[in-house]
This record gives C-alpha cells, sequence and structure tokens, in this order.
C-alpha cells in the first residue's frame, strides 16, 4: 500500500479552487446542525442530485449521516465570517448567523447566493468521510460572485478584478512569498523589497509573475491578492499577492527573512513597510486582509485563511 504524506496530499487537493458552503441539518428533537465544508457537487440533473461530504471528525457526524433531509448553503464573498463561524465556533452557531427554514425545516443561511433543500437520496461510506447524496427538492438563487477558497485561504475573484482592473498604465506586481515562518525578500540600495515585475497587461499580472519566479529558479504557489493600491506620487499601481515555496535554499539576491523580523526592517517605499508590517501582524492569526486604496489610505476586506 502506497504511503503519502497526508500534510502534501491536503496541500494537492487544495490546489483545486471551490467555492465555499455551508451544509445544514436538523434532527428528530429539532437540534440544528451546521458545518463548513467545499466538499460539495452537483451529480445529476435528473434526478437533480448533489452531494457533500461530512468528515467522521465532525461532532455532528452522526446527525448528518442519519439525517433524512440536508441543505446546502453556497457562500457570498464577503461571508467569511460565515465560513468560520460554522468551521470553528464551538457555542450555538445558529445564534451567530442570520438563518431561516425551508419547507423541511432545515435552515437556510441568509445572504448566500443559492440554497439546495435536499432529501437524502444515498449514504455512503468514504474512508474517513461519508458521501451523503441529496436529491433536491427545493432551491433559491441569486446574483453576485460567490466566496472562493484556495491553498487553505479565502480568495474573492469579484473585489480582486474590480481592484486590479479599476486603473490604466504600469502596474508593479508582487508577492509575499512565505517560506515556513519567513518571508523572501530582496535587499537593494534603498532597503529591502518584494520579489516583483513590472507590466501593462492587468490580465497577465499574476501568470507574469509566477514566470518570473520560475526563471528565478523559485516554484511559488501564488494565492489571492494581498494589498492592491496607487502611489500618485509615484504615478504607479501596485500589486501584491500571497505566496508561498517549499523551498528552502534561496540564492542573492533573495533571501529568507523571519516574520517576526519583518517590522524592524527599512523598505524602498512607505507602502511597502506599512504592508509588512500588517503581515507580520497578521501571520501570527493567519487572519490575512486585502488592502484597498492608496500609498497612505485605504481600507482592509477580510481575506482570512480558513481554519
Amino acid at each position: 500500500m502506497t504511503e503519502f504524506d497526508p500534510r502534501a496530499l491536503r496541500q494537492a487537493f487544495g490546489r483545486f479552487m471551490t467555492g465555499v458552503t455551508v451544509v445544514t441539518t436538523r434532527t428528530p428533537d429539532g437540534t440544528p446542525f451546521g458545518f463548513t465544508a467545499n466538499s460539495f457537487s452537483s451529480v445529476s440533473m435528473d434526478p437533480p442530485l448533489l452531494l457533500v461530504c461530512p468528515g467522521k471528525f465532525l461532532s455532528s457526524f452522526d446527525a448528518f449521516a442519519s439525517s433524512m433531509h440536508f441543505a446546502v448553503n453556497i457562500l457570498a464573498e464577503g461571508q467569511e465570517d460565515v465560513s468560520n463561524t460554522f468551521a470553528s465556533f464551538k457555542g450555538d452557531r445558529f445564534a451567530q448567523v442570520s438563518h431561516r427554514d425551508d419547507a423541511n425545516g432545515i435552515p437556510l443561511i441568509d445572504g448566500a447566493i443559492a440554497q439546495f433543500s435536499c432529501s437524502t437520496w444515498k449514504s455512503l461510506p468514504a474512508g474517513d468521510h461519508q458521501i451523503l447524496i441529496g436529491k433536491v427538492t427545493d432551491f433559491a438563487q441569486s446574483e453576485g460572485p460567490g466566496l472562493g477558497y484556495a491553498g487553505g485561504q479565502y480568495f474573492s475573484l469579484g473585489l480582486e478584478r474590480a481592484a486590479l482592473e479599476q486603473t490604466e498604465g504600469r502596474a508593479i506586481c508582487g508577492a509575499i512569498i512565505s517560506v515556513g515562518d519567513a518571508v523572501l525578500l530582496e535587499q537593494t540600495p534603498d532597503g529591502y523589497r518584494l520579489p516583483q515585475i513590472e507590466r501593462s497587461d492587468r490580465g497577465q499580472l499574476r501568470q507574469g509573475l509566477q514566470d518570473d519566479l520560475a526563471a528565478r529558479g523559485i516554484s511559488a504557489r501564488l494565492g489571492p491578492a494581498y494589498s492592491v493600491y496607487d502611489d500618485a506620487s509615484r504615478g504607479q499601481h501596485f500589486a501584491y499577492f500571497l505566496g508561498s515555496t517549499d523551498d528552502v535554499q534561496v540564492d542573492a539576491p533573495l533571501q529568507a527573512v523571519p516574520v517576526a523580523d519583518l517590522p524592524g526592517l527599512t523598505y524602498t517605499t512607505p507602502a511597502i513597510a506599512d504592508m509588512m508590517a500588517r503581515y507580520a501582524l497578521e501571520f501570527r492569526t493567519r487572519s490575512f486582509g486585502l488592502y484597498l486604496g492608496d500609498a497612505k489610505r485605504g481600507d482592509v476586506h477580510a481575506l482570512s485563511e480558513r481554519t
């Protein structure tokens, strides 16, 4: 039997970009249960079937494995807090989230961009999970982008796309690439900076940066945008992404700098200094945010790593 490193296998599975759902049910005594899942798929149109895969490690596993009815709620962009509540909150999750019941008495999450009420069609054991196939008895949907998830982090395509396309001209595109508890930085005469490129094609920023890193021998996984801003004094647009790599041997001029040291370094611009100080703070809890604004002022939008 082939043995895999569980962490590496989970990372490989995580390369697949998915949406985020909250699956809900109610036991015969009326107790509601719910959990966050990205293991969701449509199965059939005739009959209308879908599936989710509750893990046997869930405290609510028995409730779902034996359920007669359940619901799947596809979360909207901006509902990270709902996802986190149903992933890790230990108290009454439904008291924290606005919801209503469907015709079967199963909770439906308000604000979700799609909701499917299901009767259990088949329930099958599958390793450390259960394959729960539901027959759709009712559904509702609304316009708007969904909440994305890949590589252990949320991403918001609508917000990111709007930020990257909102201005014209050339853009500086870089990445905060983590290597364990360190970040790859390049030291210049003016201070430290992140690995970066300059491009005019906004639609190819991520791919261009990926190609440049590969040419430098860095096999990096780029995640969501972390900071997107304009610097009027320089007449430039900046976009920085989160990223990671397993490479531990880094050639000059890049060096792996411990995250704890980031706030005390000198950087090429004050905006980069502010960004790296924020990253060092958010790294402690892995609760990251997307900064949108200019080099001096802006807003941070939730972009946290799911627990």
